[in-house]
């Protein structure tokens, strides 16, 4: 027990979530779970846009809003993804105050939630856009 307070920063660290780090993201093309390269694709955040050949390695940096790919190759079909960036934003700390009994026994309990992810959610490191023949 005495050592539960040295455990808890370590707990807590182990809960944080930044996304991709680097901010880079590699787009690739795959159809019946074959990976193929030369798709003309646009990448496309609320922060700017994009456009590559597939395979292709975009620094989108910070997440800012959905991250929307949409590829093109002759013989196949337009395809379109879109992608929330994980771990969403820190919206503030809460706290919250509960009552509660039952046999003879009261208890009060008091819980906090801190925001605790560095820059708000990020983007899969590799994204693989799935395209089908015309």
């Amino acid at each position: 027990m005495r050592y539960a307070g040295l455990l808890l920063p370590l707990l807590l660290s182990a809960c944080a979530s930044t996304g991709s780090g680097d901010g880079r993201v590699l787009i690739t093309t795959a159809s019946n779970g074959q990976e193929f390269g030369g798709a003309n694709c646009v990448v496309t955040t609320n922060a700017s846009s994009w456009n590559v050949v597939t395979p292709a390695s975009v620094q989108v940096g910070r997440s800012n809003g959905e991250l929307r790919i949409i590829c093109n190759k002759y013989g196949y079909r337009t395809s379109e993804l879109r992608l929330p960036p994980s771990g969403g934003q820190p919206t503030g700390s809460r706290v919250g105050l509960g009552l509660g009994g039952g046999s003879g026994a009261v208890g009060l309990g008091l819980g906090l939630s801190l925001p605790i992810t560095s820059g708000g959610g990020g983007y899969p490191a590799r994204v693989v856009v799935n395209m089908n023949p015309q």
